[in-house]
């Protein structure tokens, strides 16, 4: 089952944790997360599953930055979450999804238990102007059957920025 936004409300700082929490970000059942000023692109011509793939970063100004089709960045949200007893899920704003940005390739699901701010994979369909601060994606959970193992010790907790890939470690 899915929270409503007021049981999401209700459950701020006890199973719900999302710093800095605005009320005003409040859905009906879901809560708008925001875009950090801070993106990264890879470097490297041919992306390598089994080493780790140089990013170079790039500050979005305050007039906006244009991302290009064919080329993904990553991103992160500017609040930091963590879930306890619940599956937090991320998605992007039907707004963002209308112009054409697509906010995650297929990293929309977390795991109950995780702590951080979230990466966003962001990619569009065509050029389009993005600024730092704009609520770009919104998270929502889910109940979860016990009984049932908390994320703790994954290679993306408790991180505190923007995540490339890490999928060469279990390789």
């Amino acid at each position: 089952m899915i929270l409503s936004g007021l049981e999401i409300k209700k459950r701020i700082g006890k199973e719900i944790f999302i710093e800095p929490f605005d009320e005003a970000r409040l859905n009906p059942n879901s809560y708008n997360l925001s875009l950090h000023n801070e993106l990264l692109i890879y470097t490297e011509k041919i992306l390598d599953m089994r080493r780790e793939n140089q990013t170079e970063k790039i500050l979005i100004p305050p007039e906006g930055y244009v991302l290009m089709p064919g080329k993904l960045y990553l991103a992160r949200t500017e609040e930091y979450t963590r879930t306890e007893g619940l599956i937090p899920m991320l998605e992007g704003r039907s707004s963002i999804g209308r112009l054409g940005i697509c906010i995650h390739v297929t990293a929309g699901f977390g795991d109950v238990g995780f702590a951080g701010y979230w990466t966003l994979e962001l990619f569009c369909v065509q050029p389009v102007k993005i600024y730092p601060g704009v609520q770009i994606a919104q998270i929502y959970y889910h109940n979860i059957s016990e009984p049932y193992e908390r994320y703790t010790k994954g290679k993306y907790q408790n991180n505190t920025g923007i995540q490339p890939s890490m999928l060469f470690k279990e390789l």
